[in-house]
């Protein structure tokens, strides 16, 4: 959808959820096909070593196709866990096919959280994140938390950075012509919807 009455933060975020939860079962499922379609493909899932995925929620676009995909090709995958203090952190932790989960204080399943088992954000090759819309230029609108804010912030204080690859995945209805972008949002390389790819400016990533 393109929106173009200026909303709030808020506003514009209620909205959004609104459009994907109308999305009927039938059009979740055609969704999460058209998305793996997009990525499954792409040289830069295929180069991917070490590749962080959600499992979705609220009804966002559902990527369990691609974390399947990446485990049976032997890359490994990781899922964000929540900790238990400070409550503001997240981290990316490895996940193997079939692990029994649990749901965390959103009640989104996780790993049991352990160290051990856990990869710092920098050494990760591709991440991608859910979303409540998005625009053309690489902006997000997340679900207010500011979980992959926090754990991305590093990025800003770096002059040159290539890993990892940040990649929104969404559904159609969530695109907006233009999000206007806080200080502490951290930019993604664009957003893959199931029907395409909108990568931000001078990106490349072949």
């Amino acid at each position: 959808m393109t929106q173009t009455v200026p909303l709030t933060r808020p506003q514009l975020r209620r909205l959004l959820r609104d459009a994907r939860r109308a999305l009927t079962p039938a059009e979740q499922r055609q969704a999460s096909r058209g998305i793996y379609r997009q990525l499954a493909q792409h040289p830069l899932f295929r180069k991917a070593r070490h590749i962080a995925l959600y499992l979705p929620n609220d009804s966002e676009i559902d990527p369990r196709m691609l974390m399947r995909e990446a485990q049976r090709r032997g890359k490994t995958t990781y899922l964000p866990v929540l900790s238990a203090w400070p409550k503001s952190k997240m981290s990316f932790q490895r996940v193997d096919h079939g692990e029994k989960l649990r749901p965390n204080r959103f009640r989104i399943p996780e790993p049991q959280i352990c160290a051990a088992r856990q990869r710092q954000i920098w050494a990760l090759d591709l991440i991608l994140l859910p979303l409540v819309g998005f625009d053309e230029v690489g902006g997000r609108l997340g679900m207010g938390g500011g979980f992959y804010d926090r754990s991305l912030a590093y990025q800003g204080r770096r002059k040159a950075w290539k890993k990892p690859v940040l990649l929104g995945l969404a559904h159609e209805c969530q695109k907006v012509e233009r999000l206007a972008q806080a200080s502490w949002d951290v930019p993604l390389q664009g957003t893959v919807s199931d029907k395409g790819w909108y990568l931000a400016a001078a990106t490349s990533l072949n």
